[in-house]
């Protein structure tokens, strides 16, 4: 394992968009997946970071990460095309009045097919839909190189910008 310096961008909203994103595709389907088992968590969460260095939750042991992921405040919606997962979107709505998108991506073989920019719009109403006062996201130098614009583009504003020191791999 390495150490590598990482850029990490907090990006926040306070108001809906109101931006309409066609869908890119038939077949799209966005279930909640209400009591997800960690089995079931990781085999979605795994695929989708494993490119990112996604480690948080796989750190975690299984009981600290079903307090989370098992918490009814803390939602798990699953992106599908015709029936098959395709992207994952996590709100945590733990904290009164914020809702903060911890983790939000698509499997390798659905990037580059514009669903990203369609289900990160649905994961912005969904989240509005709530009336937060605050909708905010966090992603870094490791992430997707469209992450960062994509969520520009969709109404997210830097507030805050930091390097930090990462174990990659």
């Amino acid at each position: 394992m390495e150490t590598k310096e990482v850029t990490v961008f907090h990006l926040e909203m306070f108001e809906p968009n109101n931006r309409a994103v066609p869908a890119p595709r038939d077949g799209l389907s966005v279930i909640h997946v209400t009591s997800p088992t960690v089995e079931f968590y990781r085999s979605i969460y795994d695929p989708i970071g494993n490119d990112y260095n996604w480690r948080s939750r796989r750190k975690m042991s299984p009981e600290a990460l079903l307090a989370i992921i098992g918490d009814p405040l803390d939602e798990m919606h699953v992106l599908h095309v015709n029936g098959t997962p395709a992207g994952f979107a996590e709100l945590d709505r733990r904290r009164p009045n914020e809702i903060e998108l911890v983790q939000f991506g698509l499997m390798p073989e659905f990037v580059g097919q514009r669903l990203g920019t369609w289900f990160l719009q649905w994961t912005i109403d969904k989240a509005w839909s709530y009336q937060p006062k605050r909708f905010w996201v966090h992603t870094c130098t490791l992430d997707h190189p469209a992450a960062l614009p994509t969520y520009q583009k969709a109404g997210f504003i830097l507030f805050k910008q930091e390097v930090i020191q990462q174990i990659i791999g």
